[in-house]
């Protein structure tokens, strides 16, 4: 059973408000392709192998889960289960699975991802599948370079080779412009590390405002300054409102999207009238980091059914299962034992998806390497507070709505108090 509910306070509370059968349980799910698709075939799969539990899948926009499923758990208006992005921030909410499912089994394909969805380092807790690994980076427009006659910077180039060459193209073919990237602090952070950003002090707590953040944002500046960013995107949204910049790459008016893996499977179905690629992340002064991310199904503690949520992602969790969701999505593995033996994706994948996850993949193990504040950042339980405070006053400064030493001060300042909160 499947619902797609519109992205609006008043039809979540319908969907998370619905009564529920004696072993019916609601999904609150969102894709960037064909994930709750596939999340309902299993969800069918799953009901058949049960003794009457079924599962509903609600689909909703990410801009649900972002801004509005906390509030709805905190008004105690929770459904059974959720694909989310805010791993640790939302943990105070999340049914520990461990009780119900086979725990060596966890730690053996997962365990490297567990404390992601923890609430700290002394919580052991088992509290949902990892079910996407992610990493930013670069997709261009290899048609638009080779209509400009712009080469492609080659391996190993920095953000400024990059950002020259898409403003020869933009200048070129008189492109609306040259490099988008989703409005979101996550996609900023990775150029920043790459740049010297630390984001942590020696204490492990967040300590943003350093020479390689100011750097990126000035980076940033320039970029909106020259007109090879658009104004109505970072400058043009309100507070930290978060976009997904895909429309104006498939649109061609942007020869470069700074996103993220997870929109291999939407190019790779989407764009037939041009070739595109991914590329690993650029280079800074510090390195070729990326952000890594993802997204979890978890349940919630709050489900009058606690047993039937569990054996469900425990259902996910299943090696067949997670195969069958990550080779039809086009995935990075987040199962350790898939990622060992390897995935079979469809015959049908085109060569540049298959060159992006092979892209990605190697951006993963740069940012291991040369950034490992990525993945303590990715770890830490308030990090969509440093996000949203980057978003918002980032874009204030792109407007010259303040100026920067304002927006780093309101940065610090918004953090500290989001984090009291």
């Amino acid at each position: 059973m499947k619902q797609t509910i519109n992205a609006s306070l008043a039809t979540l509370a319908l969907a998370l408000g619905l009564t529920a059968t004696a072993q019916e349980i609601r999904f609150l799910c969102y894709g960037d392709g064909f994930e709750c698709e596939t999340y309902e075939m299993l969800a069918e799969q799953f009901a058949a192998e049960q003794d009457g539990a079924t599962v509903v899948v609600d689909e909703v926009g990410y801009d649900v889960i972002r801004d509005q499923l906390e509030a709805r758990l905190q008004a105690g208006e929770a459904p059974d289960l959720a694909r989310v992005t805010n791993l640790g921030g939302l943990n105070p909410f999340y049914l520990d699975l461990t009780p119900y499912v086979d725990a060596d089994y966890w730690e053996a394909n997962f365990g490297a991802l567990l404390p992601w969805t923890r609430g700290g380092s002394d919580d052991n807790g088992i509290y949902g599948l990892q079910d996407q690994l992610t990493v930013t980076g670069p997709y261009i427009n290899v048609s638009l370079f080779e209509e400009a006659g712009v080469a492609l910077p080659g391996e190993g180039a920095s953000w400024d080779d990059w950002a020259s060459a898409a403003a020869a193209v933009q200048a070129e073919l008189g492109l609306y412009s040259g490099m988008v990237m989703d409005r979101s602090g996550h996609r900023f952070a990775g150029m920043a590390m790459s740049q010297g950003a630390g984001y942590f002090d020696e204490a492990g707590e967040p300590a943003l405002i350093d020479d390689g953040f100011k750097a990126a944002v000035e980076t940033m500046k320039s970029w909106h300054d020259s007109g090879l960013m658009p104004i109505d995107s970072w400058p043009g949204a309100s507070g930290d409102t978060w976009t997904n910049e895909a429309g104006a790459f498939q649109a061609q008016d942007a020869a470069i999207h700074i996103s993220g893996s997870w929109m291999i499977g939407r190019y790779d179905a989407e764009i037939t009238d041009f070739e595109w690629r991914a590329i690993a992340a650029p280079c800074g002064a510090a390195g070729c980091g990326a952000m890594p991310g993802g997204a979890a199904v978890v349940g919630f503690k709050d489900s009058a059914h606690p047993e039937v949520v569990a054996a469900f992602i425990d259902f996910l969790a299943r090696e067949d299962n997670a195969r069958l969701f990550y080779e039809r999505n086009l995935l990075i593995p987040s199962h350790a034992g898939l990622a060992a033996s390897g995935l079979n994706y469809p015959e049908s994948t085109s060569d540049a998806a298959a060159d992006a996850l092979a892209a990605f993949t190697a951006s993963l193990v740069s940012s291991q390497n040369t950034t490992p504040q990525a993945f303590a950042l990715q770890a830490y339980r308030y990090n969509f507070v440093i996000y949203n405070a980057t978003a918002n006053y980032v874009s204030q400064y792109l407007a010259n709505e303040i100026d920067a030493e304002e927006a780093y001060a309101k940065i610090e300042e918004d953090i500290a108090k989001g984090i009291a909160e």
